[in-house]
């Protein structure tokens, strides 16, 4: 595996259509025109990604009033979203990457340290893509707990 690229502020989002939990289609360009918050997670209804997709729907009301959206996206398949949605109220959408293309292509999949190991897996990363498709925040190997208040105060929300 070669070294993830990492995206910066100001490169181009890289575009995806991922499924849904329901299976329905979801791409990138359909939010043009709107800033989205794009985050990724190892896996759905773990410990930490729950306390992360929770924060996130917690402070949704708040995101939407700044004008933002959040999708979260993981290599879960559909039917563990769809579980991982209904047991915790999750009201954004949650997308799967089960072949880890777009993990890859956001350098959000690759080497990474856990538990003092070099493993290789998910990178919890999160951006801020603006309305014409740019990135404007670019976050990796952030914490899932107090992520999202931290996001909040960077982007003054």
């Amino acid at each position: 595996m070669t070294d993830n690229h990492r995206l910066s502020p100001g490169d181009t989002a890289p575009e995806f259509t991922l499924p849904d939990a329901d299976g329905n289609d979801v791409s990138l360009s359909d939010y043009r025109g709107r800033k989205v918050i794009v985050y990724f997670y190892p896996a759905a209804s773990t410990p930490g990604c729950t306390k992360q997709a929770c924060d996130f729907r917690d402070n949704l009301a708040e995101l939407g009033g700044a004008g933002l959206e959040v999708l979260g996206i993981s290599p879960d398949k559909p039917a563990k979203l769809a579980k991982f949605r209904d047991n915790e109220g999750l009201t954004f959408p949650l997308l799967s990457d089960p072949e880890r293309t777009v993990l890859q292509q956001w350098g959000a999949f690759g080497e990474k340290k856990m538990y003092g190991k070099t493993v290789t897996g998910v990178i919890r990363s999160t951006f801020l893509v603006d309305e014409q498709g740019k990135i404007e925040v670019a976050q990796y190997n952030v914490r899932a707990t107090g992520h999202v208040a931290k996001l909040r105060r960077d982007l003054s929300v």
